[in-house]
């Protein structure tokens, strides 16, 4: 790892943690709407993009964000379902628990058929 990408690490992990601590501190002192929009926020696909596109350009860019916006409709939208359905009735715990190995799931699922089908390059 050079330089340059050990300095781009580290900017990384510091923008997604400081936006990660904020999201818990708004919902902790009861800023819900705040700590929403927060939540919202593209982060991680933010700053990824802006370094994705100093390296390599407005057409990978794109590439990426087609291959992430279907993703997400495949895995995060059904995740967020399963959570929100199963909270209630098991507890946050259970609930993330099995969320997450759906997400997984339909990850793996995703990830095997872009793969085999050469899809977003």
């Amino acid at each position: 790892m050079n330089l340059y990408m050990l300095e781009n690490v580290i900017i990384y992990f510091l923008v997604e943690g400081t936006v990660t601590a904020l999201i818990v501190v708004l919902e902790e002192s009861g800023f819900r709407l705040l700590s929403g929009f927060a939540a919202l926020m593209p982060v991680f696909t933010l700053v990824s993009y802006f370094f994705i596109g100093a390296s390599k350009g407005g057409s990978a860019v794109a590439q990426h964000s087609k291959f992430v916006l279907v993703g997400t409709l495949v895995s995060w939208v059904p995740y967020m379902v399963v959570v929100t359905y199963l909270a209630p009735k098991l507890g946050p715990n259970k609930a993330i628990a099995i969320g997450l190995f759906t997400f997984f799931l339909l990850s793996f699922i995703y990830l095997l058929i872009v793969q085999r089908y050469g899809l977003f390059q």
